[in-house]
């Protein structure tokens, strides 16, 4: 599928086209992203996956400690990161790391999974979750009609698509502003956590740890997710080249927003089980909307309304910057190369934009949140561990390759160990879904061979991508990234 775009695509483009550099800008700053990453991470996952800990964990105690754990765990995962990122600046994250450090297959397995699974997946998660919390009010007794939650899901995607292909300043301000939407609005929750507690006293604290399970199996499924909640800490990765001094603002990204993030998300967990019940924690499907309407009284309606905010910027970040993965691959040759193509107005990669909204439209049919959160836990654990396993490889194999940052050999190490418990423990207690992802991955190996190893295609196959890119030039006015000389 990978094709060159004729050169005669270019003469249906304005000569204005010519009078500018066509390539990615840099043009993100150190608050732009730390924005990135904590308004990625500050999405669904809070007002989700918190029912999925205190599940799998068994006890208000031990799932606190999950908390903190999968916080600490993505810490180390992010500086083992920083030390990739500057090694290898590249955009793209874990493909261009995998890439780098163990040839294109496993590369493009990453990339396969990351189109079809984790980016489209993990976005359709966020805009139904959207869609519930905005809904909420008019259904409060009952969840909401699952066709409006789905309709106004696809609304709010192809709203987000639209913003990021025409600017990328007005995604990056949408980003700003609702990351601090959001965080104000945990703040409401963990300041009105502890109002209660001083107020009414600790009674659903007492036995923190009763009904802990310990059983490994569960316990991994527990950190998946918590680690859900965490989920985009490596998202700034994948847009480094359009990053203004990576080497410096990168790792100081990531080390103010994991820690920022860990305390609030601990905290705010902390508040939910101070106000509720477990009992009514586990039966709640809108833990947030729940602690609201049993605590704010006339003003709950603040709570559905902040949840939209944050997964409404979620979404916004996370189209912004796994874009960019797809765009990497394509200019790679991985996919097709309609899909490495730049806008020449607005400077941002459209079609790739486009191609990553039909496929998330696609997967917002599943009702089963919880199911999908550990089916994408497991590919994701997958990948990081290859990653990490990269950075260990290009130690040993390229020992005198730049590192601006180099972090203690003991961290990637002991992030390596945990990945690989993540990674095996599950697969008794999650057949299904471990098995499932596993065919999903391997199902790559062909398409690799046949559209992108296999040099002697048919000619009708080559004559169709090769239309389809250039069709593609003309509809969405774009070009192929000028390279630097």
């Amino acid at each position: 599928m990978p094709d060159k775009v004729a050169p005669a695509e270019h003469q249906v483009l304005p000569p204005k086209a010519k009078e500018q550099s066509v390539k990615l800008k840099k043009e993100l700053g150190l608050l732009d992203g730390v924005s990135i990453i904590v308004g990625v991470i500050v999405g669904a996952g809070i007002f989700v996956s918190p029912h999925g800990v205190l599940d799998k964990s068994g006890s208000i105690g031990f799932s606190l400690i999950i908390w903190i754990f999968s916080g600490l765990l993505c810490l180390v995962g992010a500086l083992c990161y920083a030390e990739l990122g500057t090694m290898i600046p590249k955009s793209g994250g874990d493909y261009a790391y995998i890439s780098d450090a163990f040839g294109p297959l496993p590369a493009f397995l990453y990339l396969w999974v990351a189109l079809f699974i984790l980016v489209p997946t993990g976005n359709a998660i966020t805009a139904l979750t959207f869609a519930i919390y905005i809904l909420k009010p008019f259904w409060p007794d009952c969840e909401p009609n699952y066709e409006a939650v789905r309709l106004l899901a696809a609304v709010v995607t192809c709203l987000l698509t639209a913003i990021n292909c025409y600017n990328v300043k007005w995604a990056t301000r949408i980003q700003d502003i609702f990351t601090g939407t959001k965080i104000f609005a945990l703040i409401v929750i963990i300041g009105a956590g502890f109002w209660h507690l001083f107020a009414i006293g600790p009674e659903n604290l007492i036995n923190p740890m009763g009904g802990t399970n310990a059983s490994p199996g569960y316990i991994a499924v527990a950190v998946y997710s918590g680690l859900f909640s965490y989920s985009g800490w490596n998202y700034l990765n994948f847009v480094t080249e359009e990053l203004k001094d990576p080497y410096r603002n990168l790792p100081r990204a990531i080390c103010i927003s994991l820690p920022l993030i860990t305390i609030i998300y601990v905290l705010a967990n902390f508040s939910y089980f101070i106000v509720l019940t477990k009992q009514e924690f586990l039966t709640s499907t809108a833990v947030a909307v729940t602690f609201g309407g049993k605590l704010l009284g006339p003003m709950s309606w603040i709570m559905p309304f902040f949840v939209a905010c944050s997964t409404f910027g979620a979404l916004n970040g996370a189209i912004f910057a796994s874009s960019r993965l797809f765009f990497v691959g394509a200019r790679n040759g991985h996919l097709p190369n309609a899909i490495a193509l730049i806008n020449i107005r607005n400077l941002t990669p459209m079609p790739a934009l486009i191609f990553l909204c039909i496929i998330t439209l696609a997967l917002l049919i599943p009702k089963d949140i919880d199911g999908l959160i550990t089916y994408v836990s497991f590919v994701e654990a997958v990948f990081i561990t290859m990653s990490v396993s990269g950075l260990l490889w290009l130690r040993y194999k390229r020992p005198d390759l730049h590192r601006p940052i180099k972090v203690s050999l003991w961290l990637p190490i002991l992030f390596l160990v945990i990945c690989i418990f993540l990674v095996t423990v599950p697969c008794y207690v999650k057949p299904l879904e471990v098995g499932s992802a596993i065919m999903i991955i391997l199902s790559g190996i062909p398409v690799y061979w046949i559209f992108v190893q296999w040099q002697k295609k048919p000619k009708w196959l080559e004559n169709a991508s090769h239309n389809f890119n250039v069709s593609c030039a003309k509809l969405f006015m774009c070009v192929s990234e000028e390279k630097d000389d």
